[in-house]
């Protein structure tokens, strides 16, 4: 035992002091054990799972469409593409634009205060056109938490 005496008579005097060594033996003995479980993981943590991935084509993607941009302006001012244009130029444009592969987006910019049927009036010229990419652009609401 560590506290044993060292004295002759096996119970220990009372004048004799503890052993202040450390036992190395059972140290040692958890070191080979841990040694010895990380040497036969290692192996099973290296090993790699054959698995049959699939092929990738390589075939291109499709390029984004061009947009076009209508501004409706709350006076009935008309602009395609930053350039003011009248309703019957703007049937012209949609529609040869409408024939285009990949047709183009229309991205409709209208002020706030302006006429809806001014609005509807564009729509349905260009679905007439056969336009089918239409989308009405807006600002968020400031101070709505959209998360």
């Amino acid at each position: 035992m560590a506290f044993s005496g060292l004295g002759a008579g096996g119970g220990g005097a009372p004048h004799s002091a503890p052993m202040a060594e450390i036992n190395m033996i059972p140290l040692v003995d958890v070191m080979l054990v841990l040694l010895i479980i990380f040497m036969i993981t290692a192996p099973l943590i290296a090993h790699k799972i054959k698995i049959d991935l699939p092929q990738a084509s390589t075939v291109l993607l499709e390029e984004k469409p061009d947009t076009i941009v209508i501004a409706l302006m709350a006076d009935g001012k008309m602009f395609l593409n930053d350039v003011p244009t009248d309703r019957t130029e703007m049937l012209k444009r949609l529609a040869t634009e409408a024939q285009r592969k990949p047709q183009p987006e229309l991205h409709l910019h209208v002020d706030r205060t302006t006429q809806f049927q001014l609005l509807a009036t564009v729509m349905a010229d260009a679905q007439n056109a056969g336009m089918v990419k239409v989308g009405i652009a807006t600002d968020p609401i400031k101070g709505t938490d959209s998360h």
